[in-house]
């Protein structure tokens, strides 16, 4: 439904939006949606066309500053915040699933103390941070640079890997405590790629690497390092 609104014209302000929302909608389904219909859509020039507002003024709706303590700083910011953690989680979600399939693909294992169950899972968990952090950071990157005329495309890398690095790791934290809980406790023999109760598993995962992360962000856009959305 997403990907059918912006075709149809509701494309995004911030072009690399167009891919995070329907991203995001692969794991948190209908609150994806919602999040989309209710904040997303407007950030577009048909919308504002539409509502006879200018860009300039929906660019600059965000929910206001509060240095006084991070909780206050969150609570009014909830919405940038927010957007933040997909524009992460959508990176970390795009990396996980083709690092999934290459693990899977390859039948690639890394020896964990002699633990077989483990082996393929760290593998798992090698390709996917490295995939995730990648396609992040690359996110990352095609937000900063079209927001700031003053950084140059040099400059754009390393603000992306200083914005992003953190929220990425705490995504994955999320995700990877849940992937270890359900590979290894809760479904014995483990459960295996190619089937659909796997995947299922995997965003409920990233569900809650979604909740690990958002803190994490809230904290890095109050400091100045990642770009309020």
């Amino acid at each position: 439904m997403i990907v059918w609104d912006i075709a149809r014209g509701y494309r995004q302000h911030m072009a690399v939006m167009n891919w995070v929302w329907p991203i995001t909608a692969l794991y948190l389904g209908p609150f994806a949606v919602w999040a989309y219909v209710a904040r997303g859509r407007r950030m577009s020039q048909r919308w504002a066309d539409e509502h006879d507002v200018s860009m300039d003024d929906l660019m600059g709706d965000d929910d206001g500053d509060d240095p006084s303590s991070l909780p206050a700083f969150a609570r009014k910011n909830w919405w940038p915040v927010t957007k933040g953690v997909s524009h992460c989680g959508a990176g970390c979600t795009l990396g996980d699933i083709v690092g999934e399939w290459l693990v899977f693909a390859t039948a690639w294992t890394i020896p964990v103390f002699g633990v077989h169950d483990a082996d393929s899972l760290m593998a798992m968990f090698v390709v996917n941070f490295v995939l995730a952090w990648s396609f992040g950071i690359a996110f990352q990157y095609f937000s900063i640079v079209p927001m700031r005329d003053d950084v140059g495309r040099l400059e754009g890398i390393w603000l992306a890997i200083k914005a992003d690095t953190l929220s990425i790791v705490s995504f994955q934290v999320g995700l990877f405590g849940y992937m270890a809980l359900y590979h290894l406790v809760l479904w014995q023999p483990p459960l295996a790629t190619d089937t659909s109760g796997y995947w299922m598993n995997m965003q409920i995962g990233m569900v809650i690497g979604f909740l690990t992360a958002w803190p994490v962000n809230a904290w890095l856009v109050q400091r100045g390092w990642k770009e309020k959305m």
